[in-house]
């Protein structure tokens, strides 16, 4: 396998490690620590960048950088109108599951999205409905944002 193969092969591990993580401490304790998310963020576009040198193709590195500011920028926008409806943790992620998407594809970018708002609030749903939460309840996000991710990474690939 060449070099840039397990570059991004080492990337995609961190990131799994990572996804894990942050499911367990978000789901635990409502929070996406910056600690996890951060590097995470710098790991993917570093090893990708170092696979995108190696190839000397850059346009995988350039869409997975576009795909991180813009999931960032729309979980931004649904932060702002739902005013705190969404956490800022959630938004961090965003960017890196855009990274992470954004590598293998645009498909894989908005697949991801559509699977975590889908799966996250057919999951808020039934809460309400069975009583266990109201409208107003905050539930975790994050794990529905990196299973979404997943999902768009293995049918993309």
């Amino acid at each position: 396998m060449p070099m840039a193969e397990w570059l991004v092969l080492a990337a995609y591990g961190v990131f799994a490690s990572a996804s894990i993580v942050l499911a367990v401490i978000d789901i635990r304790t409502r929070r996406l620590p910056d600690v996890i998310v951060v590097p995470s963020a710098v790991l993917l576009v570093g090893t990708f960048a170092a696979a995108s040198g190696i190839t000397g193709d850059w346009s995988g590195l350039v869409r997975a950088v576009l795909s991180g500011a813009g999931a960032f920028a729309a979980l931004l926008l649904v932060a702002i109108v739902t005013r705190g409806g969404l956490g800022f943790g959630d938004v961090k992620l965003a960017f890196v599951l855009g990274v992470a998407t954004g590598w293998v594809g645009w498909g894989a970018v908005a697949l991801s999205l559509v699977v975590a708002f889908v799966l996250g609030g057919a999951f808020a749903l039934v809460l309400i409905l069975t009583r266990r939460a109201t409208a107003s309840t905050a539930t975790p996000f994050g794990p529905w944002l990196l299973l979404g991710a997943w999902v768009g990474i293995a049918t993309h690939l």
